[in-house]
């Protein structure tokens, strides 16, 4: 079965036959997944070993690998085919969302400024680690629902960012 899978915009399809062989971008991988509890799992592959934390947000996933923070998007090549005729793949809405309940410790945009896709825009401490979150779209700073030092849930809204005039 293959999978278009996008992480912080950079699209892999992933390839995965029936015994469990795997190919990312044409290229076999080894790789061994092991599931520890429900969102922390144990990747082996051939260059390292790397504990991952995985939570499905809402049909997206967090996946935070060595203190560093991705957001993930799934869908067999049917799905995406949807997506794509639906024109709903790539667009973001420019809400910032808290994927994890944790601190927030510094938000370095302030209402009004210009950002562009990638850039910081709220720093959260969860589970010791500092993770930083990035505008999912171009566009201005148009409400910031968070400040320094506040705790904030999971799927929070802490920032809006409106494409620019």
């Amino acid at each position: 079965m293959k999978y278009i899978t996008t992480i912080n915009d950079k699209q892999y399809e992933i390839d995965i036959d029936a015994q469990g062989n795997i190919k990312v971008n044409g290229e076999p991988r080894s790789v061994d997944f092991l599931a520890l509890d429900s969102t922390l799992y144990s990747v082996i592959t051939d260059k390292s070993s790397l504990q991952v934390v995985i939570e499905d947000n809402n049909g997206s996933y967090n996946i935070q690998v060595e203190g560093r923070l991705f957001e993930g998007h799934v869908l067999d090549e049917r799905a995406m085919l949807l997506s794509q005729r639906r024109g709903s793949v790539g667009g973001g809405s420019g809400e910032v969302k808290s994927p994890m309940p944790g601190l927030i410790v510094g938000v370095p945009v302030e209402i009004g400024q210009a950002v562009f896709k990638g850039q910081t825009v709220v720093i959260l401490e969860s589970m010791k680690m500092q993770n930083e979150l990035k505008a999912p779209v171009d566009g201005v700073v148009q409400t910031i629902h968070v400040q320094k030092g506040q705790t904030v849930d999971k799927g929070a809204l802490l920032v809006i960012i409106a494409p620019p005039a």
